[in-house]
């Protein structure tokens, strides 16, 4: 099947599942790619840690911190489904900077997040990207506003109400009900944008060479791999990722390392119609489509 049909039978699936998708895969040394949809602006969730953990190490790299201080973090509390880590703490906990990016990145823990943004706030991030020669991402928020959505208000019993919000939240102009929604508020980005990153991390670029190794090996600790983890990891490859995950959002941008020597960069992004919480099936979709999507790329050369 030639790339072109890949594409429409892979937007032809998400469209069936309720889905709509934003995936790029790109050969991370060729620049060969192959996309849907790939600049749509989305909501990122959890996915804006990697840019904070590289703004912070490129800090650390200055001698601007160092990675050894210790921060004292207060406890997040949350009882909520979903958060990770020190956001579900409840007492107050001192952290060595280093290890709150273990913690942010690896566990996608929101309260290391934030203990990271006090020392480098959204807007200063923002811009240390840009500098960085990285375009496409937007920092605007905390990552403590995403436990502000009508999941927490509705206390977690009724998540189809939330779900359903979600859904049906969007305005005519672009806008949204729920502000972590609302790409004109919220943290957001593009495919592509997540694609030129994790490229900017794994081959040379404007990012200083600690900063880029110490992310690809929290990268590779990511925890979280039900998404697309199963199409990714073999013997024979290490896949490196960060998803992000916020109401009807799933998404996940990851590298994947082939023992042949290839490299692939892979960034799915998706939105969902469906008015449910747990949503296995468009998980293993996801990966599915994103898996096809490398196959044919892979068998281009």
């Amino acid at each position: 099947m030639n790339a072109t049909a890949v594409v429409r039978t892979a937007h032809d699936a998400l469209q069936a599942a309720g889905l709509r998708g934003s995936f790029l895969v790109r050969d991370v040394d060729t620049g060969d790619e192959i996309e849907i949809d790939a600049d749509i602006e989305l909501p990122v969730a959890s996915l804006v840690k990697i840019p904070l953990a590289v703004v912070t190490l490129e800090r650390v790299a200055r001698g601007e911190l160092d990675a050894a201080t210790r921060i004292e973090v207060a406890p997040g509390r949350i009882r909520t489904p979903g958060p990770t880590g020190l956001s579900r703490f409840r007492h107050p906990a001192v952290v060595a900077i280093d290890d709150l990016l273990y913690l942010a990145v690896a566990i996608s823990d929101n309260a290391a997040a934030d203990a990271l943004f006090d020392l480098t706030p959204p807007a200063a991030v923002d811009v240390a990207v840009r500098g960085l020669g990285l375009a496409g991402i937007a920092v605007r928020h905390r990552l403590g506003d995403l436990t502000d959505t009508p999941v927490e208000r509705f206390g977690g019993a009724e998540p189809h109400l939330a779900q359903a919000l979600a859904i049906g939240g969007g305005t005519s102009g672009g806008g949204h009900a729920v502000a972590q929604l609302d790409p004109s508020r919220a943290n957001t980005g593009t495919a592509r944008a997540y694609a030129d990153l994790l490229t900017a991390l794994w081959r040379p670029s404007a990012i200083t060479p600690q900063t880029a190794a110490r992310l690809r090996e929290l990268l590779a600790a990511n925890v979280i791999r039900h998404r697309l983890a199963p199409d990714f990891s073999s013997d024979a490859a290490q896949w490196s990722s960060k998803t992000g995950t916020l109401l009807n959002l799933r998404h996940e941008a990851g590298v994947v390392e082939h023992a042949d020597g290839r490299t692939f960069a892979v960034v799915a992004m998706t939105e969902s119609q469906t008015p449910a919480a747990v949503q296995t099936a468009a998980e293993a979709l996801m990966g599915r489509v994103a898996r096809d999507l490398r196959d044919t790329l892979r068998g281009r050369r």
